[in-house]
């Protein structure tokens, strides 16, 4: 009984030091991650201004196909996603003046690395913000989402920065959760503006900016799940789909709405809210990208 005990306790002491030396190797791998310092090209000098015109061009872009309002909160002064669950502490950050907003401290160049590379003031990668979508955003756009930006009234609100915990750190070290935005953004020179007269090419840039192509696939055939479990997959875009059993009308009032023409609602992962805040000039746009797109099954990629 002695020698089973023994042998028992040097078992568990093994498995015990097993398990401190993964969690040390998880923790200093991630941790390296974390903290990598990032570089890009050379920030584009953009022209920022503040008059009425370009405000509210800003103001527009942020509550509709920039879908700023949609993660910071209706005020831009942040908040915690409720569901980061065992993996992340998922935090949007105050963009105001206020205290705990980043304004304050930001210079032009925070705010065009921030958006267009993912790379926090320090040089570190940012977590969840779509830089990847965002460094595609028009010259004219970006001006004039940062001269509005810039010009926020303060809120005071305190949040803790987007952080991986021990489950997240794991998946991060494996290589099965691709949550730093900066190693995924392509390094892109800045987009010349594009006509809204060119009708297809203009809805298929808001299409990408507002999170289409992220969330339904570059196909836009669907299939995907970006949410915590128990999201629905997204639908097919393609003419193939559903959605083009739908007038134009209906389109548009699904996305001011969130009520498809059979009544059903949809999922929040959507974000009809901000969508729907698009023109209609804008969403007609991008209605008739979807129809231009090849038809595919459910789930082609």
């Amino acid at each position: 009984m002695k020698r089973i005990v023994r042998w028992l306790g040097i078992g568990f002491g093994a498995i015990t030091g097993l398990g401190i030396l993964l969690a040390g190797i998880v923790y200093g791998v991630s941790n390296y991650r974390l903290h990598q310092v990032h570089t890009f090209i050379d920030t584009p000098r953009l022209t920022f201004s503040t008059d009425s015109i370009t405000l509210a061009r800003g103001a527009h872009i942020a509550n509709s196909y920039g879908n700023c309002t949609y993660c910071h909160g209706d005020d831009l002064g942040g908040r915690l996603y409720p569901y980061g669950g065992p993996m992340i502490v998922a935090s949007a950050s105050n963009l105001t003046r206020g205290r705990g907003g980043v304004s304050a401290a930001f210079t032009d160049e925070d705010w065009i690395r921030s958006i267009r590379h993912g790379i926090h003031k320090d040089g570190t990668s940012m977590i969840l913000m779509p830089s990847e979508v965002f460094v595609k955003l028009t010259k004219g756009d970006l001006s004039a989402l940062v001269s509005y930006l810039k010009q926020l009234p303060p809120v005071d609100r305190q949040l803790p920065q987007s952080n991986l915990l021990p489950l997240g750190r794991a998946l991060l070290t494996a290589g099965k959760f691709k949550i730093l935005v900066a190693e995924k953004t392509p390094d892109l020179p800045l987009t010349e503006d594009i006509s809204p007269q060119d009708t297809l090419a203009y809805g298929r840039y808001l299409a990408d900016i507002s999170g289409c192509l992220g969330c339904h696939g570059k196909t836009l055939a669907g299939g995907e799940r970006h949410g915590p479990p128990g999201t629905p997959l997204t639908p097919n875009l393609t003419p193939a789909g559903r959605v083009h059993t739908w007038s134009e009308t209906q389109f548009r009032h699904v996305l001011r709405t969130g009520q498809r023409p059979d009544g059903t609602i949809l999922d929040t992962s959507m974000p009809w809210q901000t969508a729907g805040q698009m023109s209609d000039s804008e969403l007609h746009a991008i209605w008739q990208y979807l129809r231009s797109v090849p038809p595919l099954p459910y789930g082609s990629r």
